[in-house]
């Protein structure tokens, strides 16, 4: 386990942006037309000084531009959300997770066939 710190959700914008980026290195002004945000320019580049302090992400120069590349693999960054918030709020509990989406009718059948379908593929 790596133990990522937990990204505030403008670093953790900025960073789904790097990780949606066609290649690397990628460039502020790539990054700010994949935001959701209309954020000024120095706003996104503090945002990625600060996600390159934590080492999130990497920073080139390029000229005189710089170019970043993401230090940390989405996937892996996801799967340790995903076990603190269900230790945190579930107490490690994936089922109860499942059944309190299932309770709240968040879980369509569709969602319902794709879970079967991964623990058939677990069970192989």
């Amino acid at each position: 386990m790596s133990n990522y710190p937990r990204l505030p959700s403008a670093e953790l914008e900025v960073m789904q942006a790097l990780w949606s980026a066609p290649d690397y290195p990628a460039h502020s002004a790539d990054l700010m037309s994949r935001l959701d945000r209309d954020w000024k320019a120095p706003t996104v580049l503090k945002l990625l000084s600060r996600l390159e302090e934590r080492g999130f992400v990497g920073r080139a120069k390029e000229g005189r531009a710089n170019g970043y590349t993401p230090l940390v693999r989405r996937e892996d960054y996801l799967a340790e959300e995903s076990r603190a918030f269900v230790s945190r709020f579930h107490g490690g509990s994936v089922s109860s997770l499942v059944a309190t989406l299932w309770k709240n009718h968040d879980l369509t059948e569709g969602d319902l066939a794709e879970l079967r379908a991964l623990l058939e593929q677990e069970v192989e």
